[in-house]
């Protein structure tokens, strides 16, 4: 069981480190700003970008620090065209990535910031190419996908970034840091809390297919359907033809933090029982992934992990908005310890049977945290990976080929961990996992769930 103990009271006694004080030079690294060597033209990587939307775009203009983009292509040509615009004018434009690796064969770098069904045939595909890859999260739609990606970066040797940029985050590692150098005391539990973004919506017309956009190519792997607005761009998440929802979304970036933590780069939960709450009942034409859900892991180690969308300020509003009534609430939070159920603040927190650290992107709290000052970790305490910028890390080693702080293998692990949840959630029922094998164990039905294997519409095939 959970502790009772409210993490606000917690949080509370740590409330001062919200101001800058003498721990602020312990967050702040202290290796010097190095300048990658790409000033000369030789030296600059030539970048093609896929799926420069929101966050593609974003990450396509940190790579313009260090490399020069000779393309840029997304089946939405109104997005293509502003991404070429934004990135200096000079791009050529595809729709199609695979035109774009065939008419540029100089590109070094590919920027995958495509929706998830996309994002394993396109990553594969650029390993193969020969190209060193910037991956955006998901890392995967399946777990299968994520065993594939793996061997193929082994056997290829590219560079591969997944694009968890809370690791290259001070406040992150220093948690991860603390709890992996015992200052909790022996871990036993993890609560990872999500914000809720709803996703109540539907049923949406089919409308007609815009002259910019190529709906096949972006449909892709994934199954045919009628074309809607609401099927693209930020919203293709709340699609489980696209996506693994919030659990994934998210999944990748806080209980990737969760596992660094936890010492779990190679391994995984044994057990998942999950259960979660879809707005739009299985409606046809509506969004169709859960928006919020309770997530129960156990661990090696005997860590339990709780996983879980909170009940902040947009949940509550939600039950008073009477999109989900407050029987759907009490079962879907039936044995959350209250503490976890009043919880406004999205993070992750850390439980030893000798304190506690809580973890997020406003910083890093607890006693542990409090003490570091005066105790600091001593000269041969674990360190872990130290990047201070995702993007120059990744071209960093791009030049060097060194290793990049987050690699597709602990990566695929915890997406693997996001993925059974969707299992467990999908099916009703508790499911266990050998995570050497990386296996579901005596479930037949389970070990064949869409989000362990899924068949790709051709001619989008993952490349073989």
């Amino acid at each position: 069981m959970f502790p009772s103990l409210s993490r606000r009271r917690f949080l509370q006694s740590a409330s001062s480190l919200a101001a800058v004080g003498p721990l602020a030079a312990y967050w702040v690294s202290d290796r010097p700003a190095r300048a990658c060597s790409f000033q000369a033209k030789n030296d600059r990587p030539i970048v093609g970008v896929v799926g420069p939307g929101g966050r593609g775009l974003g990450v396509a203009r940190g790579a313009c620090r260090f490399g020069d983009v000779a393309a840029v292509c997304d089946p939405d040509r109104v997005r293509a065209d502003k991404a070429k615009e934004v990135l200096g004018g000079k791009a050529a434009v595809f729709q199609d990535y695979r035109k774009m690796l065939d008419a540029h064969p100089e590109i070094d770098v590919i920027i995958n910031g495509t929706p998830e069904h996309w994002h394993t045939p396109i990553n594969v595909a650029a390993c193969l190419a020969g190209k060193d890859l910037y991956a955006e999260k998901p890392l995967t739609l399946t777990i299968e996908e994520g065993k594939l990606l793996r061997r193929v970066v082994a056997e290829t040797g590219r560079i591969v970034q997944v694009g968890t940029q809370h690791m290259s985050e001070s406040w992150f590692r220093t948690a991860c840091e603390l709890v992996r150098n015992g200052r909790v005391g022996k871990l036993r539990q993890v609560v990872v809390l999500l914000p809720l973004y709803p996703a109540k919506g539907g049923p949406f017309p089919a409308a007609p297919v815009p002259d910019t956009l190529d709906w096949d190519v972006w449909q892709g792997p994934a199954p045919q359907r009628d074309y809607c607005p609401q099927r693209l761009h930020f919203s293709w998440r709340f699609w489980s033809e696209y996506g693994g929802g919030k659990v994934c979304d998210w999944g990748q970036h806080y209980v990737g933090i969760a596992h660094w933590g936890m010492d779990m780069d190679d391994s995984g939960p044994l057990e998942i029982e999950a259960k979660g709450y879809f707005p739009n009942h299985g409606k046809a034409d509506c969004y169709n992934n859960a928006d919020r859900f309770v997530a129960r892991m156990k661990y090696p180690g005997d860590i339990e992990m709780l996983y879980l969308v909170g009940r902040d300020k947009k949940y509550l509003k939600t039950l008073t908005d009477g999109d989900m009534t407050a029987a759907e609430d009490a079962e879907l939070f039936a044995g959350v310890p209250d503490a976890w159920k009043q919880e406004q603040k999205d993070g992750i927190m850390f439980i030893g049977d000798k304190g506690r650290v809580f973890v997020n992107c406003g910083g890093v709290y607890g006693k542990p945290v409090e003490e570091l000052a005066a105790n600091p970790l001593p000269s041969d305490a674990i360190r872990l990976y130290r990047s201070d910028d995702h993007i120059q890390n990744f071209f960093e080693c791009v030049q060097s080929r060194e290793q990049p702080i987050s690699t597709v293998g602990p990566q695929h692990r915890v997406i693997t961990a996001c993925h059974l949840a969707n299992v467990s959630m999908h099916l009703g029922r508790k499911i266990h996992w050998d995570p050497q094998k990386e296996e579901i164990v005596g479930d037949p039905e389970a070990a064949e769930s869409a989000y362990v294997h899924r068949e790709s519409r051709e001619p989008y095939a993952i490349p073989s």
